[in-house]
């Protein structure tokens, strides 16, 4: 068995927690593969084998993948996974996440059970994002697509499209469209619907819309969603998860559902539901 290894962090701390993982994969029988910049940074051993891109990962046949970080670091994940169906195991060192299921001191406990592959699994659907301008180093979004104002501090109109038929204009800051994956990070904090993973839809929430009387809307995913900005200035931004790009005013982005899928493995005891309660700290207010 093979388990590549994936975090942006760079501390001592993070070494000492990793040194001390990576044995424990190798006395069960774990070939571990460190993702290249990593293992630079770190200046771990030569001995260990690395990754740099996804085609070093679909080589190697990988059978999970570990991020350590937060949510982003998961996002980030994405590049390297697409269409593999490698299961990804986040263990969180970061702060607010709902992703990464593990803390870093209950992996340890869990290593059997994930080698066994006796988890849960969370198959999360994925954007496909294409552009008639500029096209995207990486075309995929786990969590939303942004489309919002770049450069300017006035308004940026966003005519709509839902499978060819007109949807309305948005004036505002922007647009979010969104995945169940995605609904509790921006677009929630925009008023965006909470959508439990595992329905097949989205949700496009407007960004300080200044036609009041527009609001967040549930859509099957299945559909194509076509977005034209125009604006003052000469360019807008999309982001894709936390890659930001900047586009010509004009530009036309289509957004599809992709062909493929990004696996969560989670412990039996985890329910998206518990987080929720956990994360937004719901029932702490004695009236609950």
């Amino acid at each position: 068995m093979k388990a590549a290894i994936y975090s942006q962090k760079k501390d001592l701390d993070t070494f000492l927690y990793l040194s001390k993982f990576i044995s424990e994969l190798t006395n069960k029988g774990v070939k571990p593969i460190l993702y290249e910049q990593l293992h630079k940074d770190l200046e771990f051993s030569k001995d260990f084998a690395t990754f740099k891109d996804k085609k070093d990962l679909e080589a190697d046949v990988v059978d999970f993948f570990f991020s350590f970080g937060g949510d982003g670091t998961i996002l980030n994940a994405l590049q390297f996974i697409q269409e593999l169906e490698v299961p990804v195991i986040g263990v969180n060192t970061g702060r607010l996440g709902f992703l990464a299921s593990f803390s870093k001191e209950e992996i340890f406990d869990h290593i059997d059970e994930i080698i066994n592959k006796d988890m849960n699994f969370s198959r999360r659907s994925v954007l496909k994002v294409t552009s008639s301008g500029t096209p995207f180093s990486l075309p995929y979004a786990l969590n939303d697509v942004c489309v919002s104002r770049n450069e300017t501090t006035s308004m940026i109109t966003i005519e709509t499209h839902i499978n060819d038929q007109f949807l309305t204009y948005y004036w505002g800051d922007g647009l979010i469209v969104s995945t169940p994956t995605g609904s509790t990070a921006y677009s929630l904090s925009c008023g965006g619907p909470i959508i439990s993973p595992g329905n097949g839809i989205l949700a496009l929430t407007p960004i300080a819309p200044h036609n009041l009387n527009v609001r967040p809307i549930v859509l099957r995913d299945d559909i194509e969603i076509t977005l034209k900005v125009e604006s003052r200035v000469p360019q807008f931004s999309v982001s894709l998860d936390s890659r930001l790009y900047h586009m010509k005013t004009g530009d036309v982005i289509t957004i599809n559902k992709a062909p493929f899928q990004l696996i969560l493995m989670h412990p039996k005891d985890l329910s998206f539901f518990g987080t929720l309660r956990q994360k937004l700290l719901w029932g702490k207010d004695k009236r609950n």
